[in-house]
């Protein structure tokens, strides 16, 4: 990574890096050495996604070529993650052209994040996350179940924003359509809906008690 450099204190990592898609690769590969340097194994993989979409925004939305800088830091039980930037454009949910606005990096930013943001500084912005340190990963679920009902949005016409409430009740509203339209599919093929269901609660459940 042309330019890098790692500034520690304490429990605080800069990592400055090029908005290029070559360098989000070393970036990523970057955190997750640090997180294991920390002794946080259980929080690379949902952090090594978080990077990815954030610094993919910084090549959007700011511009390829662009250097912004990321910073991780450990605080107690929480990994917060920043990504600083030059421009003072913050990522917004709107209305209109839903779908342009909170596409699947933002729905991915709110799944896994246990809350995130935008602030403005004297330089430009920094979009942040955070998620919990120790907590295992079920983030590849949560990207699979993102995809879905993004395809699932797509093909059926199902509401990807509701008024006042964003595009994450949206997309609740779109995983109560795509469960119904299985339960159906279920029964068309001759299966128990209640079986089912039952059979997916108690595999959530046990993979919940196992993390």
């Amino acid at each position: 990574m042309p330019g890098y450099e790692v500034t520690e204190t304490r429990l605080r990592c800069v990592l400055p890096f090029e908005a290029v898609p070559g360098e989000v690769r070393l970036l990523r590969r970057a955190a997750v050495r640090q997180l294991s340097r920390w002794g946080m194994p259980a929080a690379a993989e949902e952090a090594e996604l978080l990077v990815t979409e954030l610094a993919t925004n910084v090549i959007k939305h700011v511009g390829e070529g662009a250097t912004a800088t990321l910073i991780l830091e450990w605080r107690g039980e929480v990994l917060r993650l920043e990504v600083h930037d030059k421009s003072r454009a913050a990522p917004m949910l709107k209305a209109a052209g839903c779908e342009e606005e909170c596409g699947r990096g933002l729905h991915l930013l709110a799944a896994l994040a246990v809350d995130w943001g935008t602030v403005i500084t004297a330089a430009g912005k920094a979009v942040w996350c955070e998620i919990s340190s120790g907590e295992g990963s079920g983030c590849r679920r949560i990207e699979r179940a993102v995809d879905a009902l993004e395809r699932y949005q797509a093909v059926s016409g199902a509401v990807a924003w509701l008024p006042g409430r964003g595009c994450d009740a949206g997309m609740a509203e779109s995983a109560v359509e795509l469960i119904a339209d299985l339960l159906h599919w279920t029964t068309a093929r001759g299966h128990d809906p209640d079986d089912i269901l039952d059979r997916a609660q108690r595999h959530y459940e046990a993979e919940a008690d196992a993390a």
